[in-house]
């Protein structure tokens, strides 16, 4: 009888500690030290509807390059003797229509959806040369609005700003503060539109496969979900439920201690 409650107390107090200590994730578990894991290659990013695209074009001579500029602002002389704005307010903002388009100053419209940001560069590029509006431009394009939206079962749920334009999914999932304990660590899914329609990949941050997946760099508009166990409850029912754990399991361990005090 008396090891029955010994071993009803070490029931209790294992209990307790589970019900303060969650279990945590561990990330790509199965990796070996000193094994090479090859990734696959970043795919490019490509232009897609409602982007925004910062684009700038220089040249030796600033008065050919103004019109082709919405800053408002001077020009300089770099040491290397090209042209390029010194102050003033940078407005080079264009907005990727939904037809796929932006209309760029004189060229007017031009069809950049799909196209790499090298793409867009080139494009402009020949469209100066070819019209001979400038003889050498210099065509700098950036996307500043890469976001990725984090949801499900993540820390912090919202959209991160992604300023450099790469990103992994374990970078995005580490800035959104780790997974909570009702995710599944092997159903991270990613949302991606291509081609004019949505797919969904599915991950297992658990797996060193994650590095051969194609959602491993993620890319514009890219949505990030991971997938809980069960129903999430709420703040109040989580209190709840940890109270009562809490509750029961010191109980028992109080009423086993109390009687096998007074044997």
């Amino acid at each position: 009888m008396k090891k029955y409650l010994i071993f009803t107390a070490l029931i209790s107090l294992f209990s307790l500690h589970s019900c303060i200590i969650a279990k945590k994730v561990v990330y790509v578990k199965d990796m070996q030290e000193g094994v090479a894991y090859p990734t696959v290659a970043a795919a490019p990013i490509r232009i897609q509807k409602n982007d925004r695209l910062s684009i700038t074009v220089s040249s030796k001579n600033p008065e050919l390059a103004a019109p082709f500029n919405l800053d408002i602002g001077s020009y300089g002389i770099d040491s290397d003797g090209q042209a390029n704005i010194r102050s003033g307010q940078s407005n080079n903002t264009f907005l990727v229509d939904t037809d796929g388009q932006i209309n760029y100053p004189i060229i007017g419209p031009l069809s950049i959806e799909g196209l790499t940001i090298d793409g867009v560069r080139d494009l402009i590029w020949e469209n100066l040369v070819n019209k001979k509006l400038i003889a050498e431009p210099i065509v700098k394009v950036e996307l500043i609005n890469v976001k990725i939206t984090m949801m499900g079962e993540v820390q912090s749920v919202g959209i991160l700003d992604i300023p450099d334009t790469r990103i992994t999914l374990l970078d995005a999932l580490a800035r959104s503060g780790g997974l909570t304990a009702n995710a599944v660590p092997d159903k991270v899914s990613v949302i991606r539109e291509e081609n004019g329609v949505r797919k969904m990949y599915m991950n297992d941050i658990e797996s060193s496969n994650i590095f051969n997946s194609p959602t491993f760099f993620l890319q514009q508009n890219d949505i990030v979900y991971v997938h809980p166990k069960g129903p999430v409850p709420s703040a109040r029912e989580n209190n709840t439920l940890r109270y009562m754990g809490l509750l029961t399991s010191s109980a028992g361990l109080v009423i086993t201690i109390l009687i096998l005090i007074n044997r």
